[in-house]
């Protein structure tokens, strides 16, 4: 029996969230404190979570990972996953994992990433973790990697790495430093 599809109905996907909190204005909270009220959902998530569908499901320091269930509404023309979904998986383990040994009054941002995919994302992929650590945190700029594996099947589906630099309260804020 063959089974078909309309094309032409219409599938909808609504997500909500709250307002996020600004990194300056978690109170003083150190990357990994900060990282462990979101986690506790003490502090909303950021947007991006809910819009793509991953969520901050483990964070210690130097560490971070990230899961999520991939699906049609991640689909490229191709009938794969897009890949900006699995770079955007992986820059938001590698950053976390980063920002887990920043001390208050820091923040990052991403300045390189290189990612390799290995392998295609469906809609009927099984969960996907992604895992980051750290490889170097100094004063200015930090480096970390990070991991994509299927959660039933053990498959590496892509592995990143990425270079972020460390910003100060003078630079983490364009309005002051421009003054």
């Amino acid at each position: 029996m063959t089974v078909t599809t309309n094309p032409h109905v219409l599938r909808s996907r609504t997500h909500t969230w709250q307002q996020p909190l600004p990194w300056a204005e978690a109170g003083g909270l150190t990357g990994l404190e900060l990282l462990q009220k979101i986690l506790e959902e003490e502090i909303p998530e950021p947007p991006i979570a809910g819009t793509l569908g991953f969520r901050l499901v483990e964070v210690a320091e130097g560490t971070a990972a990230f899961e999520s269930d991939p699906g049609e509404h991640l689909l490229n023309p191709m009938g794969t996953v897009h890949g900006g979904f699995v770079a955007t998986l992986l820059d938001s383990a590698l950053g976390s994992a980063i920002a887990t040994v920043l001390p208050r009054g820091r923040a990052y941002t991403t300045m390189q990433l290189n990612v390799h995919m290995l392998r295609p994302v469906f809609a009927h992929t099984p969960r996907l973790r992604c895992e980051a650590f750290t490889v170097h945190v100094g004063r200015t700029m930090a480096t970390a990697e990070a991991r994509v594996t299927g959660t039933t099947d053990g498959k590496l589906y892509a592995h990143a790495t990425t270079t972020c630099s460390i910003l100060t309260p003078s630079n983490a804020d364009p309005d002051k430093s421009a003054s």
